[in-house]
């Protein structure tokens, strides 16, 4: 094996915190940016999820420099070929030797294909050790089904290679390669994609509405809505379905899909947005983690189902009986490999006021949910960033406390611009709830007769607010116009969920950019810069949208 490239990734043990993404386990994806200009990047940007072995690899890498990574390009082949292969000249090992490093004390040891490696020494380094330290004493590779971003990634190969402590016995290789094709890809059941949306990350599975047609229809159609995976989507069973009820004040009750049936039928209407949309704007001023959501992270559809006032009712919760609670919690039937859901948590001031219209919604657009959107039963929390809004629901929770969930605590909040991963503290910032105002430009036209450009986009802005107006400008702000059309719903602030649809028109003539921002009916209005909102995880990216005007 050459090993030039395990020594250039061995020296990431002696860098500095700040080069590793040890933050409070954040987790981040990363894949390919083809935003606007249509150019693929090549393969020297390796783009992985900390979520594994990976974790803090890529930023401590692109520190090295432009050389180091054309050098890592130059022998991905070799590792990718290489790693895992049996050496010769090494130990050989059983796979009860090392069932026998299953801890730290013990030292961890894990395999992969004919490899040993002992990771203990990586395992203070990693954010997700409580994932990594489930292969302890056995394989990586069910795992690097569930977390597939690591499979073929040049960097993570090279990392394990250089853990490297001996050979496999054949026959246990061969054991395991049996159990590998008998077990099942986590990700093999997923449901059936509209070839139409744009894919982020094909597992888990984020893809989002191509702007082109995003404001073609005010209800978004289920088959174009975006779709925000963080595990395998499960396929539940509508008539084993079952929900558990309880938590303080609450007696623990469960319902089946036709007791949530016969509560009363409420429909809303509700936009949901991703809590990332946009993100790839605010990336392009400054790098950052995350996917790079373009803008179609975001749709507007007719939510039905029982409310969850009359659902927590039926276990005997009351607000004003009960002022030690504080939170709904809610959890997913997705999970991972340690069986732990998809959580989240909402304030008691939103779940427990029935003019917050929280749904547990059987319907989408007067249809049955879909398997990607959250079929048989998901939390729809109007007005809140998607990570709330809990798909495949499980269980839910009243509580003194937020959820513990990895994307409540350590994921979803807001930093300011100089805040970076040496420095971040996930406690003490809130997670995100209402999301902020926020408007993009969906399509340019140019007007045959007049020249003029004929704009369109949407605008929408959390916590009920109702959009007033979008402000549009042909020339960097000198001037400005308003969109002469707003498709919009008839609720009222302050509960308005759904999005806005919007026209306008703006003198053409040499004009190069065009920027739109929203205005709601509490007058808040989009930041103009994205440098001033930066953050390190691109949340929240709702400034100004400029629109580079196609010659």
């Amino acid at each position: 094996m050459t090993l030039s490239i395990l020594t250039s990734v061995r020296v990431l043990q002696n860098i500095p915190k700040n080069l590793f993404l040890t933050a409070q386990g954040a987790k981040f994806e990363y894949h390919r940016n083809q935003y606007n200009t249509g150019r693929k990047e090549d393969g020297s940007g390796a783009k992985w999820m900390s979520w594994g072995l990976a974790a803090g690899v890529g930023v401590a890498t692109l520190g090295f420099g432009v050389n180091l990574r054309k050098g890592l390009q130059a022998e991905a082949e070799t590792i990718l070929e290489s790693a895992g292969k049996r050496l010769e000249g090494l130990k050989e090992f059983s796979i009860e030797d090392v069932g026998k490093h299953d801890c730290i004390e013990n030292r961890v040891w894990v395999t992969y294909k004919s490899g040993v490696y002992d990771i203990t020494d990586f395992i203070p380094l990693h954010p997700g050790a409580d994932k990594l330290l489930m292969a302890a004493g056995g394989s990586v590779e069910p795992f690097w089904r569930m977390y597939a971003v690591h499979l073929n990634n040049t960097v993570i190969y090279g990392m394990l290679e250089e853990y490297r402590i001996g050979n496999l016995k054949q026959e246990d290789v061969d054991n395991q390669k049996a159990s590998l094709k008998e077990s099942d890809d986590p990700f093999a059941n997923a449901p059936k994609r509209h070839p139409a949306l744009m894919v982020n990350q094909a597992k888990p599975f984020n893809a989002e509405t191509p702007l082109a047609i995003i404001t073609d229809s005010f209800l978004t159609p289920s088959d174009l809505f975006f779709v925000r995976s963080h595990l395998p989507i499960p396929d539940i069973d509508p008539a084993a379905y079952e929900l558990e009820v309880g938590g303080v004040g609450c007696k623990d009750i469960t319902l089946t899909l036709e007791d949530l049936k016969k509560l009363p039928k409420h429909t809303v209407v509700s936009a949901l947005q991703c809590g990332g949309n946009r993100r790839l704007e605010m990336k392009t001023r400054k790098n950052l983690k995350g996917l790079s959501w373009r803008g179609g992270a975001i749709g507007n559809a007719e939510w039905s189902g029982a409310r969850l006032v009359d659902v927590l009712a039926a276990a005997g919760f009351s607000e004003e009986k009960t002022p030690e609670a504080r939170h709904v919690i809610f959890e997913g039937l997705d999970t991972d490999p340690a069986n732990s859901p998809f959580g989240a948590s909402i304030p008691i001031e939103k779940g427990a006021d029935p003019r917050g219209d929280v749904l547990l919604a059987y319907e989408m657009n007067g249809e049955p949910l879909s398997r990607d959107h959250g079929y048989p039963i998901r939390v729809v929390v109007p007005g809140v960033i998607g990570a709330r809004n809990v798909k495949w629901l499980g269980r839910i929770e009243v509580a003194e406390v937020e959820s513990d969930s990895h994307w409540q605590q350590n994921d979803y909040k807001g930093f300011n611009p100089s805040i970076n991963w040496d420095n971040v503290d996930f406690s003490k910032s809130e997670a995100i709830q209402d999301m902020p105002v926020t408007s993009s430009i969906a399509s340019c036209k140019t007007d045959p007769e007049t020249g003029d450009l004929l704009l369109s986009g949407y605008a929408w802005s959390g916590g009920g607010r109702k959009i007033l107006r979008v402000d549009l400008t042909p020339d960097g702000g000198k001037t400005w116009t308003e969109a002469h059309t707003l498709v919009q719903d008839k609720a009222r602030h302050p509960r308005h969920w759904g999005w806005t649809l919007w026209e306008g028109r703006v003198a053409g003539e040499g004009v190069e950019e065009v920027w739109s921002k929203a205005v709601d009916s509490n007058y808040n209005v989009q930041p103009e810069s994205f440098e001033n909102i930066w953050n390190l995880r691109g949340v929240l990216s709702n400034a100004y949208c400029r629109y580079t005007v196609k010659k």
